[in-house]
């Protein structure tokens, strides 16, 4: 697994290619910051995107976490339990989540949820696969899958505000190659593995609604 994630990373960010405003290259081990059973459980080497006075570092986790499937409709990856731990992320400079929330510099861990149908969501995705940050000082628990309320408590010290810290993430389609890519006028993609899934987290491009 270490050495097919090795080659999955050097395909994905090969030669550090310019993609307009933002540049991806390899980045570094997990940081030292996260508890060490969560730091176990990324894989051992992490994208690094700059620019815009901002650099993000991204983990996915070496393995997907699996459960029972869910019956949630509009979900790409219904079989990764609510809550559970998916990745990481360092954030350095001025960085906005996907609704545009301020976020402060430091490690979060990344949590997996799917955005409530309340009509309050209403067009933010296509999909409601989401990830909620968490401040890695107040999350300890690679195994925890904490419930969709408590999740949202914890993605709050995050973002400082009412609402969570949110990321949009997703199954990407067959055939998509990882790296880092623009899509549409405003949003920029990181594709990577996570287990044998391919999939795409929005790391710049905001929303609202």
């Amino acid at each position: 697994m270490r050495h097919l994630t090795t080659l999955i990373v050097a395909g994905l960010l090969s030669a550090g290619a310019m993609w307009g405003q933002y540049k991806a290259e390899p980045g570094g081990a997990p940081p030292s910051e996260l508890a060490g059973p969560i730091r176990s459980a990324m894989q051992a080497q992490g994208a690094k995107i700059t620019g815009n006075g901002v650099t993000l570092e991204v983990w996915f986790c070496s393995a997907e976490p699996t459960g029972p499937k869910s019956s949630e409709s509009d979900v790409t990856l219904p079989n990764i339990p609510q809550g559970a731990l998916v990745g990481a992320i360092r954030v350095a400079g001025n960085y906005t989540d996907r609704r545009g929330q301020t976020i402060k510099p430091g490690v979060y861990t990344l949590r997996y949820s799917n955005y409530p149908v309340n009509g309050d969501h209403q067009g933010v995705a296509p999909q409601r696969d989401f990830l909620l940050m968490v401040p890695a000082a107040n999350d300890s628990d690679a195994a925890a899958t904490p419930g969709f309320d408590a999740l949202v408590g914890m993605s709050k010290k995050a973002s400082g505000t009412p609402h969570p810290a949110v990321l949009s993430f997703y199954k990407s389609d067959d055939g998509t190659k990882p790296g880092l890519d623009k899509a549409g006028e405003t949003d920029w993609v990181l594709t990577g593995s996570l287990g044998k899934d391919t999939v795409s987290l929005i790391v710049f491009g905001t929303v609202t609604s």
